[in-house]
């Protein structure tokens, strides 16, 4: 396989050869074999398809998170994303602050394993008792717990009106890190809606709780060299770093090269790891 042959099975994977992703089903076809996607680019992880490059039909001069308000296809694909989220077609999580990731529904309870405290209906732990979030995370999850799903708008009533916006999204942006909460629609008028993840997809969460994080690793890893085709364990690495130790992925692809389901491949002078091919079948020796 050339460099070239690698690029071209990507951007066919991942909709940016001028076949561009316009209708829900379309959309949901993408989400599904992609696995996962990027909402915009981010320079830290440039092998990672994008949703927007998949509207687009293209990478070409694809802005990223902060720039994305000023180009005329973020939109639209926004409201396509949003019409997905809303039907279940695809679940969002923030990889990291600015970094948004849409994942299939098959793969969302792997995601779920490696980032949730697994204990949904209790309210985060608050950074005095040693874990991850603030008070005020506490108290806004309480309040969708409660009252939700909330707007911004409604969720500052319910907390108190003096909140300032930086730190509501600080504390929004916490419960989502942890998948605690997860946005639910977008309205022009409010903006986005926040729901408790148990209460939105309680089947996803069941699930998510009984997966072990060395099989999540697996199953992410799986599907991502599915549609990327073969990347170098540095970029596994760096994509894996937002969701967990790198020590454990190391684990992960040492055991799945071992089985032989990963193996190696040498393009362009760079060693990548792919999913190893099925065998080709014997030619017969008769006839």
């Amino acid at each position: 396989m050339t460099e070239t042959d690698l690029q071209q099975q990507r951007t066919g994977n991942w909709h940016t050869a001028g076949n561009p992703v316009r209708t829900l089903e379309e959309a949901r076809a993408f989400v599904e074999q992609a696995g996962f996607a990027l909402l915009y680019p981010e320079r830290s992880l440039p092998l990672v398809p994008t949703f927007l490059g998949a509207y687009a039909g293209s990478s070409d001069r694809l802005p990223d998170a902060k720039h994305a308000f000023a180009d005329p296809r973020t939109a639209p694909a926004i409201e396509l994303m949003v019409r997905l989220l809303r039907e279940r077609g695809a679940y969002e999580m923030s990889l990291l602050p600015g970094v948004d990731l849409i994942s299939s529904p098959a793969l969302f309870p792997f995601f779920y394993a490696l980032v949730s405290d697994r204990n949904p209906k209790a309210a985060p732990k608050v950074r005095a008792q040693g874990a991850t979030v603030s008070p005020l995370s506490a108290t806004v999850f309480e309040a969708i717990r409660e009252k939700g799903p909330l707007s911004k708008g409604k969720l500052r009533e319910a907390v108190g009106r003096e909140l300032s916006n930086a730190a509501l999204d600080r504390a929004l942006g916490e419960l989502w890190a942890i998948l605690k909460i997860t946005r639910v629609d977008y309205r022009s008028d409010e903006g986005a809606f926040w729901d408790v993840l148990y209460r939105w997809s309680p089947q996803v969460v069941k699930e998510g709780i009984n997966i072990s994080a060395p099989e999540a690793i697996s199953a992410i890893l799986s599907k991502y060299l599915q549609a990327a085709i073969a990347v170098s364990q540095d970029e596994i690495e760096q994509f894996f770093s937002y969701l967990t130790s790198r020590f454990k992925v190391r684990e992960v692809m040492h055991a799945l090269l071992a089985a032989r389901e990963l193996s190696y491949l040498t393009v362009g002078g760079k060693t990548l790891v792919r999913l190893t091919p099925p065998p080709e079948p014997r030619r017969s020796n008769h006839g």
